[in-house]
């Protein structure tokens, strides 16, 4: 069926959706059918693109489904995405339409793909989560490393992620809320794995996650703690799906503080937080201390960096290599995001369909477009 657009943004208004937009419009090919949407038509008219325009609302499911009818591919910046992201999601798997969305919040992937998975792989629809510094640079980045070791051997792949950046207001409550919702989110991926647990067993290979404790590696820049984040499974759900990656593989994931000191201190304010996060009237507090829509200047942006380090080994083989950019919040997010939408929307990837990673879906077409964008990806020591 033709569409009227290839690519619909949905979120523009807001600060990450803006940086989205821009992006998009500005990279883009000349004869690209691009719309952006949402609630508010005169907030989109005053962003000033020249671009077609779409009224929607993430609680008018009716305006959702005829959203979705009418591209090839839509992206959502619109979270947190527990909250609003469902009917979307639905939507665009009925219609059988590509999503992207940058969510960083597990349960909300793993509930997605307990309803919405088998439906997507009948329509053909591809819903890829995550696509911005969550998880993008840690999934193409073991996709990269995995490239760079034997094909058919086990192999042992550890992440290490630095960052010199302000994160959103919009990430932090999404954090908060997912802090508060530990019970559920065990049990939804408790679901998800029972259900996926056959399939794992039936193609004859392991994959595994490699948790240690705090422990100084000095090739990562000091301290490293494991970080109980999205990105190793979505890393992991990429090799369960991927066969270059080897008839064994394991992945640990690990935020490096440094010092030995800033270790306990990350380790301390995190506890607290996951304990005010357990009841309203602290956990209203603790989301009080920033603003869904705070975001830095665009001088604190363009100092920011973020740094990942990869360890890989097997076949006798050791590498070690890098992801690196800028500001990994705002900036570097939206041009993950668009590249990938981009990529979706016109290159030609791999035919999967159903809810799938960026490295299964996107692969190498993504990244060589992020390296052609200045996110480097490179290979330091062999």
């Amino acid at each position: 069926m033709e569409r009227a657009y290839d690519l619909v943004l949905f979120g523009a208004t807001g600060f990450t959706g803006g940086l989205t937009a821009e992006y998009l419009i500005a990279n883009a090919p000349a004869d690209a059918r691009i719309a952006l949407a949402g609630r508010n038509l005169d907030k989109l008219r005053a962003l000033g693109h020249d671009v077609a325009l779409i009224k929607a609302d993430a609680s008018d499911p009716d305006s959702l489904r005829q959203l979705a009818e009418s591209t090839r591919v839509l992206v959502t910046t619109v979270g947190p995405y527990l909250q609003y992201g469902e009917p979307l999601v639905a939507a665009c798997a009925a219609a059988g339409t590509g999503y992207l969305d940058l969510t960083g919040e597990p349960e909300f992937v793993d509930r997605m793909y307990l309803r919405y998975h088998a439906q997507a792989t009948e329509t053909g629809a591809r819903l890829i989560h995550a696509c911005g510094f969550d998880s993008v640079p840690h999934d193409l980045g073991a996709f990269y490393t995995v490239q760079q070791l034997p094909e058919g051997v086990p192999l042992s792949v550890n992440g290490y992620v630095r960052v010199g950046a302000t994160f959103s207001g919009g990430t932090y409550h999404s954090a908060v809320t997912a802090m508060s919702r530990l019970r559920q989110m065990a049990g939804t991926a408790r679901q998800r794995n029972k259900l996926e647990q056959g399939r794992w067993n039936a193609n004859g290979r392991r994959v595994h996650g490699s948790v240690k404790p705090p422990h100084k590696v000095p090739e990562a820049g000091g301290w490293v703690l494991s970080a109980p984040l999205i990105d190793p499974q979505i890393v992991l759900r990429s090799a369960r799906a991927l066969e270059r990656y080897g008839p064994d593989f394991s992945y640990g994931h690990y935020i490096v503080p440094g010092t030995a000191l800033t270790t306990a201190q990350i380790i301390g304010a995190a506890t607290a937080l996951v304990l005010a996060a357990q009841t309203p009237p602290t956990r209203k507090l603790a989301l009080g201390l920033r603003d869904p829509g705070d975001g830095p200047s665009e001088e604190t942006r363009a100092k920011s960096w973020f740094r990942v380090r990869f360890s890989g080994e097997g076949g006798g083989k050791r590498v070690l290599t890098q992801v690196s950019g800028g500001d990994p919040g705002y900036g570097e997010t939206a041009k993950m995001l668009a590249e990938a939408a981009l990529c979706l929307a016109f290159d030609d990837v791999p035919d999967v369909a159903g809810q799938v990673t960026t490295a299964q879906a996107l692969g190498q077409p993504l990244l060589e477009r992020l390296t052609r964008a200045g996110i480097s990806f490179e290979t330091l020591r062999t």
